[in-house]
This record gives C-alpha cells, structure tokens and sequence, in this order.
C-alpha cells in the first residue's frame, strides 16, 4: 500500500467584514487565477470543501440559466409530475444519429459569424 495522502492545512483570517484570503499554495493547487470563483461545499460532518468554479454553458446565455432554474425548481416542488421520456422519442433520436461519429475529446470547431 503507497503513502498515505498528504493533508495541506493552512491558517487563514477572516476579517471584520467576513473575509479571508485563499492561500497562495490552495489557489496554485486548484489552478486559480485572477477573477476566477470558487465553491465552497459545506459537509453534514462540518467539514468544508473548496474547489475552483467551472464555467457552465448557461453562464454565457442568461435565459438558459432562468429556464434550468425554473426546471429544479419545478421538479423540486412537483415530483410526481415527472416522466421518463417514450420510447418512441429515443428511438428517433437514434435513428437521427445513426452514423454520426463523434469525438467527445476533440474541440469544438470555432464559431463562424
């Protein structure tokens, strides 16, 4: 069995106005750079996770973001009116990308205008 993982703890204070600054060795760790955002996730047990923000699709288009929060909403508020999709309808997806062949690794090509 290899090395138990290391745990990086590092004091930080909070000030007057309830802020803190994120350790230089946590933002090199978790890759942040200027302007980026992080998460904070806070465990039943009271522990506290951190970890950079990655940007959402929806971000870019802020109608999408309304209609997906009005999506949770509604699901949360309303389970029971929740459906799985026909058969009928996955099988014409299927046959629409019958063929199609993707590569999930590759870049998007960029947009033209």
């Amino acid at each position: 069995m290899g090395k138990a993982a290391e745990i990086l703890e590092i004091p930080a204070t909070i000030t007057d106005r309830g802020q803190t600054t994120v350790p230089a060795a946590i933002r090199k760790m978790l890759a942040l750079g200027k302007r980026d955002q992080v998460v904070f996730r806070g465990l039943a047990n009271g522990t506290v996770m951190i970890s950079k923000r990655e940007a959402r699709l929806e971000e870019g288009d802020p109608v999408i973001g309304k209609f997906l929060e009005f999506l949770a909403r509604d699901m949360a508020n309303e389970p029971d009116r929740i459906r799985p999709v026909p058969k009928s309808l996955l099988t014409r997806g299927k046959a629409l990308v019958k063929g199609v062949k993707i590569n999930l690794d590759e870049a998007l090509p960029d947009e033209e205008a």
